[in-house]
Parts: C-alpha cells; structure tokens; sequence
C-alpha cells in the first residue's frame, strides 16, 4: 500500500476515534488508553526515530560511490583536441571484508534500541493515562464519601431534632455538615484538575467532557515476586537497550580490531594510443590496465591499540550498566510486590469488615441516640471512626492502584494474566 495512503488512513481513523470518544456516553480506562496511544504526540515521535533508525541499516552494505576518469592526454592546442590518448579510468574504495557486516550489525541494533524506545513511549503513556484516570475516579470516589458523610450527619440532625437535643448539638452538627460541604468542594476541583490532566493526555480541549466507568474493583495480584522479576528481565525496555549496548560494544571492539586490517582501493584503466608512438607498441594502441592498492598500517599500530583498549573498556561500563539495571529492577519488583500485595490486603480488610461494622456501630448509635441525648459524644465519636474508616479504604485502593501500576512500569507492560 502506498505510505501516503496509509498515513491519510491512520489520521482518518484517529479523527474518527476522536469523534467517537468526545461523543460517546460512556467509555472504559482500556478505551483511553488506546486512545492516548494514538494521539499522544510523545509515542508518535518516538515511531517516527524508529522509522528512521529502520532506514539507516542498508546504506551499511552500499560501498562508496566509484570514481570514474577520464583523460585527453598530450593535447598539443588546448587539451581537448588532437591529443595523442584518450584514457578512460574507475575505481572503487572498499573497506576490509567484514567491516560493513559488523557496522550493519551495529545499526540493526540501534534500530532495535529505537523500538525499544518506542515501547518505553507507549509504556509510559499508558502509565500515566492510567494513573490519571484511576487518580480522577479516586477522587470521584473521594466526593461520594462525603457526600455519604453529609448523609450521615443529616440523619445526626434529624436525630438530634428528634429527641430535642440541646442546641449545641444542633450547631455542632451544622458545622460538620458546612465542613463537609466545603470538602466536597475542594474535591470536585480536583476532579476538574484530574479531567484536565486527562484531556491534556488525549489531546482535547481542557475542559472538554468526559465520562467512563469510575468504578474501583480490587483484583489481586496474579504470580510470584520470583516469577514477576523474571518477566521484568525479559520485557523491560531498559533493560533489554542495556543488553543491546552491551552487545554493540563487543561489536566496537571487534571493528576496532579490525582497524588494524587495510583497506584497499582497486582500479580499471583503459588507455587509446592516438599517436601509434606512444603506444606500447606500433600495433598495439588499446591497452587495459588493473590496480589495487592499499594503505599500509605502520604507525596506525601505534593509534588504533588505543581504540581498542577504549572499546574494551566501554564493553566493560555496558556489562556493568546491564548488571545495575537487572539489580534495580529486582529491588523495585520486590518492594512494589510488597507494598501493593499490603495495599490489597488493607483495602480488603476495610471493605469487607471495618466499615460494614462501622457502619452498624453507627446506626446502632444513632438509634440510641433518638432515646437518649446523652449519647452525642459517642454517636459523633462513631460517626467520626466511620467517615475515617472510608476514606482509610479509598486510600488503600488508591495506593494499590498506584503501586500496581508502578509494578507494570517495571515490568514492561501489564502483569500476568
């Protein structure tokens, strides 16, 4: 297919998605992300560098352009008439046998280093469309809470109205409630941030709406920590540009070595005696000539050991860096694992037992509460452990989310399935 084509396809089909998602009535996080991935100028300039380190590999195997020559000779009036030969001559540079499959090898890597970029672009992309959407359906989840919480405290007024509390009962309530009306406020602004954050990534206008499921499910953790290093040494982008560095720095040794082999030159002469004088012989007026030549390396020794023993020791930093990489990845593998295995744990053990008992502490109370006016300090104290216990459970899912998206980074794309 014709790339021009192709192109015009591709900025069709992106207008298209573009359409689609600014009209669509709902969406999944999934659905951004292929989105970002299409737009995002980062991942797009990234393919582009790609592309080009592609189309650098060939030229490797073209050897210099030949020299072609041509001579009017011995012209007694102004060198282009009654010359006594005519000569024509080609040569042709070429670099010692090996040379431009080593440097070809060289430049299949660095167009592999280059996808490796690539994926890295898309890989964070995709990390930070996540981490932003997960981070605006947070704090979506944030202003529910309080809103929740205003419920509460308007069922404590109705209570408090109810059995004819004192009016320091009523103020107090009034006053949490204004509270959480403010911390309400502050959250949608975040939202509005998160969405702007969000739209920035998608290349939409800032305010421009947005709407997707911003339910938070918790999954657990699939695989081993063991397992899940072994993956990352396999998939991290970095890691695998590090192994492919290491490998150019033997290949830079070995051509440095090879800089001690000549290179040579050959030739192709061909000569018409126009004056049968000055021909080798009176019968002899066409003659064809061969060449080669090349540069003899007698002080090169003494420039090229350095060369070498330069390349040794980038060889030596490239197995070193590899070496390094490999020992961070382990160490944030395990300390992610960690963290987000706890983070799960938590969030569990707040949705599942601390907040429905909370909660029932809560209405208990309040039922006592209606009887008996006395019961405030402990009804405001359970009201306060409850609203507490919810934010604690927003926040272990936050900080799970986080950390697993952290881990994925790590590990050069999602986790096992």
């Amino acid at each position: 297919m014709n790339i021009g084509l192709l192109r015009w396809l591709q900025g069709l089909l992106t207008v298209l998605i573009l359409f689609w998602v600014g009209s669509a009535a709902a969406t999944t996080i999934d659905d951004l992300v292929d989105l970002a991935l299409g737009v995002n100028p980062q991942v797009r300039a990234a393919r582009a560098r790609w592309e080009s380190a592609v189309h650098s590999i060939d030229q490797n195997y073209a050897p210099a352009d030949p020299i072609v020559t041509y001579g009017s000779i011995d012209s007694p009036t102004n060198g282009f008439s009654r010359s006594s030969e005519h000569l024509l001559q080609a040569s042709e540079a070429l670099q010692f046998p090996g040379k431009a499959l080593l440097q070809a090898q060289t430049s299949k890597r660095a167009a592999e280093i280059a996808r490796l970029d690539y994926d890295a672009a898309v890989r964070d992309v995709r990390t930070r469309t996540e981490t932003q959407a997960y981070q605006l359906a947070v704090d979506s989840a944030l202003s529910a809470n309080v809103t929740r919480a205003i419920y509460d405290l308007e069922r404590f007024g109705d209570a408090a109205r109810g059995n004819q509390a004192s009016s320091v009962h009523r103020d107090a309530v009034a006053s949490d409630i204004a509270d959480a009306q403010q911390r309400k406020r502050r959250f949608e602004v975040a939202r509005n941030d998160d969405l702007t954050r969000l739209n920035q990534l998608l290349l939409r206008g800032p305010d421009q709406p947005l709407s997707f499921d911003t339910s938070l499910e918790l999954m657990p953790l699939p695989g081993r920590v063991d397992v899940l290093i072994d993956r990352a040494w396999q998939r991290r982008q970095e890691i695998l540009q590090f192994a492919l560095h290491e490998q150019n720095a033997e290949t830079a040794v070995a051509l440095a070595r090879l800089e001690y082999a000549p290179d040579y030159e050959i030739g192709y002469a061909f000569n018409h005696y126009l004056l049968p004088s000055d021909a080798p012989a009176p019968n002899l007026t066409q003659t064809h000539s061969f060449t080669i030549s090349f540069n003899l390396p007698l002080f090169f020794w003494m420039k090229q050991s350095e060369d070498v023993k330069r390349a040794k020791f980038d060889l030596e930093a490239a197995r070193e860096d590899l070496s390094s990489v490999k020992n961070q990845t382990a160490a944030d593998v395990t300390i992610l694992y960690r963290h987000a295995k706890q983070d799960y744990e938590d969030a569990v053990v707040y949705r599942d037992t601390i907040v429905p008992r909370s909660l029932r502490a809560f209405d208990s109370a309040l039922l006592m509460y209606r009887n008996r006016g006395d019961e405030f300090a402990t009804l405001s104290y359970l009201r306060n452990q409850l609203n507490l216990a919810r934010t604690s459970y927003l926040q272990a899912i936050a900080s799970f989310l986080a950390d697993r998206i952290a881990l994925e980074q790590e590990l050069g794309g999602s986790l096992p399935k």
